[in-house]
């Protein structure tokens, strides 16, 4: 299941990022959270506040730095009301004031006959720019939802795929016990983060959980400790688990690389065959292990293949 995010309102993106943006809210608390912001960047609505609303990107969040509360400081009280209220009056989501600037009254007031909440933050006008567009790059990422467990296996995002009762969580549970880290349990997220990398997380209900047939659900932070946990993790490898009587050809040599389309991006993929006896997260432990060699240059199948027609190259000239 596919979804992009078309809009968040203000609520979310005040409760989610007001500690990593360094928000407060000002005026009345419960004053227009369900606003929705359209559009994941930030604008500086400095033509705005002079009265030319020609292209004006209204749909994004609003920012005032240093230079708008010059521009603002230095109009009559008259001019700075009609200013204040043509820009409220846009409907935009929220305005912000960055470096800790003081809010005026009448800014609050105008605000507050809008609908429109006003945030402050201490952060300088163009780092929170910064960090706010990545904040909202993250919420409106494409996010696809996989049937699978992840876990972390020395910096490797692995995710591992199987049908129902084939022994995924079984799996990842062997390899927690390993000392690697859980990153989510049967159900994973998987957002393409900046049109860049695909970084997979549990849901926020099912996070540091995990079900186990027989026992129930556990919290794995609680019995193996808060290092055996990761909130994300980019995704490098999947595993696929198959029952081996479903297989009629196994890879047995690894020379042809096989892949997984998540969103557009092809990630490595592993088919491993299930069968009684076989330790499932040793083998997934190892793969994790080959896709680290490969990501940093070395093939141990293209190498053997080459050094076995080096010999063969020699016999012949015998």
């Amino acid at each position: 299941m596919t979804d992009r995010s078309h809009f968040i309102t203000v609520g979310h993106f005040y409760a989610t990022h007001l500690k990593r943006l360094g928000l407060s809210l000002e005026g009345n608390v419960s004053q227009g959270m369900e606003r929705r912001i359209m559009e994941p960047t930030i604008n500086r609505p400095g033509l705005a506040l002079s009265g030319f609303y020609n292209y004006f990107a209204s749909k994004r969040i609003q920012v005032i730095g240093a230079a708008e509360q010059s521009y603002l400081r230095s109009l009559e009280i008259k001019l700075l009301a009609c200013r204040l209220r043509g820009l409220f009056a846009n409907n935009i989501p929220c305005l912000i004031v960055a470096r800790g600037f003081s809010v005026s009254s009448l800014l609050l007031e105008e605000a507050q006959h809008h609908g429109t909440p006003v945030f402050r933050t201490n952060m300088v006008t163009m780092r929170f720019i910064n960090a706010a567009t990545i904040a909202l790059e993250f919420e409106f990422a494409p996010t696809l939802t996989e049937h699978g467990s992840m876990v972390d296996i020395l910096g490797v995002g692995v995710l591992i795929r199987g049908a129902s009762g084939i022994g995924k969580s079984e799996c990842v549970l062997g390899l927690i016990e390993r000392g690697y880290s859980l990153v989510s349990d049967d159900i994973t997220r998987i957002r393409f983060v900046e049109g860049r990398e695909l970084v997979g997380m549990a849901s926020d209900i099912t996070k540091f959980h995990m079900e186990v047939r027989g026992i129930g659900i556990i919290n794995v932070a609680a019995v193996f400790g808060i290092g055996s946990v990761r909130i994300e993790k980019r995704v490098d490898l999947v595993v696929t688990l198959k029952d081996w009587r479903e297989l009629e050809d196994v890879d047995r040599i690894g020379l042809d690389t096989d892949f997984y389309d998540i969103l557009g991006v092809k990630i490595p993929h592993v088919i491993l065959p299930v069968k009684m006896g076989r330790d499932m997260g040793r083998l997934v432990e190892v793969a994790a292990l080959d896709q680290k060699l490969k990501s940093m240059g070395s093939n141990s199948a293209v190498e053997f293949n080459q050094r076995l027609l080096q010999i063969m190259s020699v016999h012949r000239a015998k």
